[in-house]
Protein backbone atom coordinates (compact mmCIF):
# COMPACT_ATOMS: atom_id res chain seq x y z
CA UNK A 1 0.00 0.00 0.00
CA UNK A 2 2.35 2.64 0.70
CA UNK A 3 4.57 1.59 -2.13
CA UNK A 4 1.56 2.04 -4.57
CA UNK A 5 0.82 5.44 -2.51
CA UNK A 6 4.48 6.50 -3.12
CA UNK A 7 4.64 5.48 -6.80
CA UNK A 8 1.42 7.28 -7.61
CA UNK A 9 2.83 10.44 -5.81
CA UNK A 10 5.84 10.14 -8.25
CA UNK A 11 3.51 9.87 -11.45
CA UNK A 12 2.04 13.20 -10.39
CA UNK A 13 5.17 14.90 -9.76
CA UNK A 14 6.61 13.80 -13.10
CA UNK A 15 3.17 15.23 -14.59
CA UNK A 16 3.43 18.32 -13.03
CA UNK A 17 6.92 18.84 -13.88
CA UNK A 18 5.96 17.97 -17.59
CA UNK A 19 3.41 20.72 -17.28
CA UNK A 20 5.78 23.06 -15.75
CA UNK A 21 8.40 22.47 -18.22
CA UNK A 22 5.87 23.56 -20.64
CA UNK A 23 4.93 26.75 -19.20
CA UNK A 24 8.37 28.02 -18.28
CA UNK A 25 9.26 27.54 -22.04
CA UNK A 26 6.79 29.00 -23.30
CA UNK A 27 7.12 31.93 -20.74
CA UNK A 28 10.81 32.23 -21.75
CA UNK A 29 10.81 31.07 -25.68
CA UNK A 30 14.60 31.37 -27.54
CA UNK A 31 15.22 35.02 -28.56
CA UNK A 32 18.56 34.05 -30.94
CA UNK A 33 19.40 31.61 -33.50
CA UNK A 34 20.49 27.75 -33.50
CA UNK A 35 23.66 27.12 -34.62
CA UNK A 36 25.09 23.56 -35.07
CA UNK A 37 28.85 22.52 -33.92
CA UNK A 38 30.13 19.03 -33.30
CA UNK A 39 28.07 17.74 -29.52
CA UNK A 40 26.36 20.59 -28.96
CA UNK A 41 23.13 22.57 -30.52
CA UNK A 42 24.12 26.19 -28.92
CA UNK A 43 21.61 28.80 -28.77
CA UNK A 44 23.17 32.44 -29.63
CA UNK A 45 21.70 36.06 -29.82
CA UNK A 46 24.05 38.24 -32.09
CA UNK A 47 22.83 42.12 -31.83
CA UNK A 48 24.66 45.47 -32.62
CA UNK A 49 26.84 47.13 -35.45
CA UNK A 50 29.01 45.03 -37.16
CA UNK A 51 32.38 47.20 -36.18
CA UNK A 52 35.50 46.58 -34.52
CA UNK A 53 35.87 43.74 -31.97
CA UNK A 54 33.20 41.68 -31.36
CA UNK A 55 32.51 41.67 -27.14
CA UNK A 56 31.75 37.69 -26.61
CA UNK A 57 29.82 37.30 -23.11
CA UNK A 58 29.18 33.70 -21.59
CA UNK A 59 27.27 33.33 -18.33
CA UNK A 60 28.07 31.30 -15.11
CA UNK A 61 26.28 28.57 -13.33
CA UNK A 62 22.37 28.31 -13.29
CA UNK A 63 22.19 30.66 -15.50
CA UNK A 64 21.76 31.58 -19.16
CA UNK A 65 22.58 34.59 -21.57
CA UNK A 66 20.05 36.77 -19.94
CA UNK A 67 22.17 37.44 -17.14
CA UNK A 68 24.81 38.70 -19.17
CA UNK A 69 22.15 40.64 -21.76
CA UNK A 70 21.21 42.52 -19.26
CA UNK A 71 21.96 45.32 -17.91
CA UNK A 72 25.32 44.84 -19.70
CA UNK A 73 24.91 43.35 -22.82
CA UNK A 74 22.04 45.18 -24.16
CA UNK A 75 23.91 48.30 -23.43
CA UNK A 76 27.56 47.30 -24.66
CA UNK A 77 25.07 46.42 -28.33
CA UNK A 78 24.41 50.30 -28.82
CA UNK A 79 28.25 50.44 -30.10
CA UNK A 80 29.57 46.81 -30.16
CA UNK A 81 28.11 43.35 -31.65
CA UNK A 82 27.29 41.72 -28.93
CA UNK A 83 27.72 38.38 -28.62
CA UNK A 84 25.83 36.57 -25.87
CA UNK A 85 25.72 32.19 -25.92
CA UNK A 86 23.86 29.77 -23.93
CA UNK A 87 26.56 27.34 -22.46
CA UNK A 88 26.30 23.90 -23.55
CA UNK A 89 23.33 22.20 -21.62
CA UNK A 90 21.86 25.53 -20.66
CA UNK A 91 19.20 27.82 -21.50
CA UNK A 92 17.88 26.93 -25.14
CA UNK A 93 21.11 25.30 -25.61
CA UNK A 94 21.85 21.54 -25.91
CA UNK A 95 24.91 18.86 -25.43
CA UNK A 96 25.01 15.73 -26.77
CA UNK A 97 27.19 14.32 -23.74
CA UNK A 98 26.48 15.11 -20.83
CA UNK A 99 29.70 14.42 -19.54
CA UNK A 100 30.69 17.17 -22.11
CA UNK A 101 30.78 19.59 -18.74
CA UNK A 102 34.18 20.81 -18.25
CA UNK A 103 35.49 24.10 -19.63
CA UNK A 104 38.06 22.10 -22.59
CA UNK A 105 34.48 20.88 -24.51
CA UNK A 106 32.84 23.75 -23.75
CA UNK A 107 35.23 25.82 -24.92
CA UNK A 108 35.83 24.19 -28.38
CA UNK A 109 31.95 24.07 -28.75
CA UNK A 110 32.34 28.15 -28.39
CA UNK A 111 35.03 28.34 -30.66
CA UNK A 112 33.53 26.45 -33.45
CA UNK A 113 30.19 28.29 -32.94
CA UNK A 114 32.16 31.64 -33.31
CA UNK A 115 33.90 30.64 -36.75
CA UNK A 116 30.31 29.70 -38.13
CA UNK A 117 29.68 33.28 -37.00
CA UNK A 118 32.33 34.44 -39.11
CA UNK A 119 34.44 35.80 -35.91
CA UNK A 120 37.90 35.19 -35.67
CA UNK A 121 38.87 37.38 -32.76
CA UNK A 122 36.96 38.46 -29.92
CA UNK A 123 36.81 40.11 -26.04
CA UNK A 124 35.17 37.87 -24.07
CA UNK A 125 33.43 38.69 -21.36
CA UNK A 126 33.02 35.93 -18.47
CA UNK A 127 31.52 35.79 -15.65
CA UNK A 128 31.94 33.03 -12.53
CA UNK A 129 31.79 29.63 -13.86
CA UNK A 130 32.65 30.90 -17.00
CA UNK A 131 35.37 32.79 -15.88
CA UNK A 132 37.58 28.99 -16.33
CA UNK A 133 35.65 28.58 -19.80
CA UNK A 134 37.45 32.05 -20.90
CA UNK A 135 40.85 30.69 -19.58
CA UNK A 136 40.23 28.04 -21.47
CA UNK A 137 39.50 29.71 -24.51
CA UNK A 138 42.55 31.69 -23.98
CA UNK A 139 44.81 28.85 -23.59
CA UNK A 140 43.67 26.19 -26.41
CA UNK A 141 42.35 29.00 -28.90
CA UNK A 142 44.62 31.68 -28.15
CA UNK A 143 43.74 33.46 -31.45
CA UNK A 144 40.85 33.82 -31.01
CA UNK A 145 40.96 35.81 -27.78
CA UNK A 146 41.82 39.36 -28.27
CA UNK A 147 41.00 39.68 -24.37
CA UNK A 148 39.63 39.14 -21.02
CA UNK A 149 37.32 40.84 -18.91
CA UNK A 150 36.35 38.22 -16.12
CA UNK A 151 33.88 38.94 -13.85
CA UNK A 152 33.80 36.91 -10.35
CA UNK A 153 35.71 34.36 -12.14
CA UNK A 154 36.49 30.95 -11.11
CA UNK A 155 40.19 29.73 -12.13
CA UNK A 156 41.28 27.37 -9.58
CA UNK A 157 40.41 24.33 -7.32
CA UNK A 158 38.74 25.21 -4.17
CA UNK A 159 38.48 23.09 -0.41
CA UNK A 160 35.56 20.93 -0.29
CA UNK A 161 33.25 21.00 -3.22
CA UNK A 162 29.53 22.32 -4.31
CA UNK A 163 25.69 21.99 -2.95
CA UNK A 164 25.26 18.06 -1.49
CA UNK A 165 21.75 18.51 -4.43
CA UNK A 166 24.36 18.40 -7.56
CA UNK A 167 26.21 15.10 -6.17
CA UNK A 168 22.58 13.61 -6.06
CA UNK A 169 21.01 14.80 -9.50
CA UNK A 170 24.40 13.40 -11.05
CA UNK A 171 23.84 10.14 -9.40
CA UNK A 172 22.55 7.39 -11.51
CA UNK A 173 19.02 6.32 -11.38
CA UNK A 174 18.16 9.10 -8.44
CA UNK A 175 19.45 11.72 -10.28
CA UNK A 176 17.00 11.72 -13.44
CA UNK A 177 14.55 10.39 -10.73
CA UNK A 178 14.61 13.50 -9.01
CA UNK A 179 15.40 15.84 -11.77
CA UNK A 180 11.71 14.70 -13.15
CA UNK A 181 9.96 14.64 -10.22
CA UNK A 182 10.51 17.59 -7.35
CA UNK A 183 12.99 19.67 -8.89
CA UNK A 184 10.70 22.11 -10.73
CA UNK A 185 7.90 22.12 -8.10
CA UNK A 186 10.64 22.84 -5.14
CA UNK A 187 12.88 24.95 -6.99
CA UNK A 188 9.69 27.29 -8.33
CA UNK A 189 8.78 27.72 -4.39
CA UNK A 190 12.38 28.78 -3.47
CA UNK A 191 14.05 30.64 -6.62
CA UNK A 192 13.66 33.60 -5.74
CA UNK A 193 14.99 32.99 -2.20
CA UNK A 194 17.85 30.91 -3.59
CA UNK A 195 18.69 33.24 -6.22
CA UNK A 196 18.62 36.23 -3.63
CA UNK A 197 21.61 34.78 -1.70
CA UNK A 198 24.27 35.00 -4.87
CA UNK A 199 23.98 38.98 -4.85
CA UNK A 200 24.55 39.79 -1.15
CA UNK A 201 25.37 41.91 0.17
CA UNK A 202 23.65 43.69 -2.74
CA UNK A 203 19.96 43.15 -2.76
CA UNK A 204 18.54 41.50 -6.02
CA UNK A 205 16.72 43.41 -8.76
CA UNK A 206 12.89 42.72 -7.90
CA UNK A 207 11.99 41.06 -11.41
CA UNK A 208 15.14 39.54 -11.49
CA UNK A 209 13.82 35.99 -11.62
CA UNK A 210 11.42 36.16 -13.91
CA UNK A 211 13.66 38.59 -16.28
CA UNK A 212 16.59 36.62 -16.62
CA UNK A 213 14.62 33.15 -17.63
CA UNK A 214 16.23 31.59 -14.49
CA UNK A 215 13.09 29.47 -13.87
CA UNK A 216 14.44 27.67 -17.18
CA UNK A 217 17.10 25.66 -14.76
CA UNK A 218 14.46 23.88 -13.46
CA UNK A 219 13.98 21.79 -16.49
CA UNK A 220 15.12 18.17 -16.15
CA UNK A 221 17.83 18.08 -18.50
CA UNK A 222 19.26 21.51 -17.83
CA UNK A 223 19.10 20.92 -14.15
CA UNK A 224 20.94 17.36 -14.26
CA UNK A 225 23.54 19.18 -17.06
CA UNK A 226 24.23 22.64 -14.32
CA UNK A 227 25.11 20.05 -11.76
CA UNK A 228 27.35 18.29 -13.50
CA UNK A 229 29.24 21.00 -14.44
CA UNK A 230 29.56 21.86 -10.87
CA UNK A 231 30.55 18.53 -9.37
CA UNK A 232 33.13 18.12 -12.76
CA UNK A 233 34.26 21.67 -12.64
CA UNK A 234 37.06 21.63 -9.49
CA UNK A 235 38.50 18.71 -10.86
CA UNK A 236 39.09 20.20 -14.31
CA UNK A 237 40.49 23.73 -12.13
CA UNK A 238 43.18 21.57 -11.05
CA UNK A 239 44.21 20.10 -14.61
CA UNK A 240 44.17 23.51 -16.07
CA UNK A 241 45.61 25.62 -13.61
CA UNK A 242 48.99 24.78 -14.18
CA UNK A 243 48.80 26.45 -17.73
CA UNK A 244 47.81 30.01 -16.97
CA UNK A 245 51.46 31.08 -17.17
CA UNK A 246 50.92 30.86 -20.93
CA UNK A 247 48.38 33.00 -21.50
CA UNK A 248 49.39 36.18 -23.34
CA UNK A 249 46.16 37.78 -23.76
CA UNK A 250 44.93 40.86 -21.82
CA UNK A 251 42.91 40.23 -18.81
CA UNK A 252 41.24 42.28 -16.74
CA UNK A 253 39.80 40.94 -13.14
CA UNK A 254 36.86 42.73 -11.59
CA UNK A 255 36.00 40.85 -8.26
CA UNK A 256 34.23 41.32 -5.33
CA UNK A 257 35.27 42.21 -2.21
CA UNK A 258 37.78 39.33 0.36
CA UNK A 259 35.10 37.86 2.16
CA UNK A 260 32.00 39.28 0.67
CA UNK A 261 31.68 37.42 -2.22
CA UNK A 262 30.31 34.58 -0.45
CA UNK A 263 29.72 32.21 -3.77
CA UNK A 264 33.81 32.61 -5.69
CA UNK A 265 36.63 33.62 -3.04
CA UNK A 266 38.70 36.29 -4.75
CA UNK A 267 41.51 35.43 -2.20
CA UNK A 268 41.15 31.47 -3.79
CA UNK A 269 40.92 32.60 -7.33
CA UNK A 270 40.76 35.95 -8.61
CA UNK A 271 44.00 36.95 -6.46
CA UNK A 272 46.14 34.19 -7.62
CA UNK A 273 45.58 34.58 -11.12
CA UNK A 274 46.41 38.05 -11.51
CA UNK A 275 49.61 37.42 -10.04
CA UNK A 276 49.87 34.72 -12.27
CA UNK A 277 49.49 36.12 -15.89
CA UNK A 278 51.78 38.62 -17.02
CA UNK A 279 49.42 40.78 -18.49
CA UNK A 280 46.19 40.97 -15.79
CA UNK A 281 45.03 43.52 -13.85
CA UNK A 282 42.71 43.17 -10.93
CA UNK A 283 40.25 45.06 -9.47
CA UNK A 284 38.55 44.26 -6.17
CA UNK A 285 35.31 46.09 -5.46
CA UNK A 286 35.25 45.93 -1.40
CA UNK A 287 31.50 45.38 -0.36
CA UNK A 288 30.53 44.08 -3.87
CA UNK A 289 29.48 40.62 -4.05
CA UNK A 290 29.45 37.82 -6.65
CA UNK A 291 26.84 39.21 -8.93
CA UNK A 292 29.35 42.09 -10.44
CA UNK A 293 27.62 43.15 -13.57
CA UNK A 294 24.59 44.11 -11.55
CA UNK A 295 26.31 45.96 -9.02
CA UNK A 296 28.64 47.80 -11.06
CA UNK A 297 27.35 47.63 -14.73
CA UNK A 298 29.22 51.39 -14.94
CA UNK A 299 32.51 50.30 -14.59
CA UNK A 300 32.19 46.97 -16.29
CA UNK A 301 31.25 48.10 -19.17
CA UNK A 302 34.09 51.06 -18.90
CA UNK A 303 36.62 48.07 -18.63
CA UNK A 304 35.11 46.52 -21.79
CA UNK A 305 35.39 49.69 -23.91
CA UNK A 306 39.30 49.99 -22.55
CA UNK A 307 39.69 47.20 -23.51
CA UNK A 308 38.19 47.16 -26.77
CA UNK A 309 39.97 50.33 -27.19
CA UNK A 310 43.30 49.17 -26.50
CA UNK A 311 43.14 45.12 -28.27
CA UNK A 312 41.52 47.38 -31.36
CA UNK A 313 44.88 49.46 -31.48
CA UNK A 314 46.77 46.75 -30.91
CA UNK A 315 44.96 44.50 -34.20
CA UNK A 316 45.05 47.62 -36.28
CA UNK A 317 49.00 48.31 -35.71
CA UNK A 318 49.55 44.50 -36.63
CA UNK A 319 47.29 44.63 -39.52
CA UNK A 320 48.71 47.20 -41.12
CA UNK A 321 52.71 46.20 -40.07
CA UNK A 322 51.66 42.76 -42.30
Amino acid sequence: MVLMIALAALAILALVTQAGVWAVERAHPPLGRIVEVAGARLHVVDVGPRNGLPVVMLHGASSNLEVMRRPVGERLARTHRVILIDRPGHGWSTREQLSDSTPGPQARMISEALQKLGVERAIFVVHSWAGALGLRIALDHPDRVAGLVMLAPVAYPWPGGVGRYNYAVTTPVIGPLLAHTITLPLGLLLADSGVAGVFAPQTMPEAFVKETATRLLLRPREFVANAMDLVTLRAAMAEQAPRYADITAPITIISGGVGVDKTVSTHIHSQPLAKTVENARLIVLPNVGHMIQYAAPDLVIAEIEAMAKATGATSASAAAAN
